[in-house]
């Protein structure tokens, strides 16, 4: 079953069980999804829907955060369970000890000596865990690695 496939079948069943923040949550994916495809005329397969799914979830994280700010718990928890269900269609996350060890060897790759070489190392590092990690943390250790 393609990820497509199983966004639509549990849209179904979130709309069967009257769950809403779940039956929203797979509708603004699938609306991102159907989005893309209508715009550059393609079909995505599962490497492409996980993209959308990485900027989703990115996207729930900036608003959470920008929740936060505002103290509204209410709204906090709904957040957090919309990040838990677009986690649940992601492919499993990299740990910072996988992510270390790819970086590792990109820098290697790469030759790079200074946080002036940080493109040559994302360019690297992203397409490889694709989906798998947020670009701010690769960043993140990469830095903390090349000082």
């Amino acid at each position: 079953m393609t990820l497509k496939e199983r966004l639509l079948n549990d849209f179904k069943i979130a709309m069967r069980d009257k769950d809403t923040i779940r039956k929203d949550t797979i509708q603004l994916i699938r609306a991102a999804i159907l989005k893309i495809e209508k715009d550059k005329h393609i079909t995505l397969d599962d490497e492409g829907v996980a993209e959308i799914l990485a900027k989703e979830l990115k996207s729930a994280r900036e608003t959470l955060s920008e929740i936060e700010k505002s103290g509204r718990e209410d709204l906090m928890e709904k957040a957090r369970k919309e990040i838990e269900i677009i986690q649940q269609y992601l492919p499993e996350q990299l740990t910072e000890d996988e992510l270390e060890a790819i970086i590792k060897d990109a820098i290697l790759e790469t030759g790079a000596q200074s946080a002036k070489d940080m493109g040559k190392i994302m360019k690297v590092v992203m397409p490889r865990v694709k989906g798998r990690s947020d670009g701010s943390l690769v960043n993140q250790i990469a830095r903390k690695l090349l000082s």
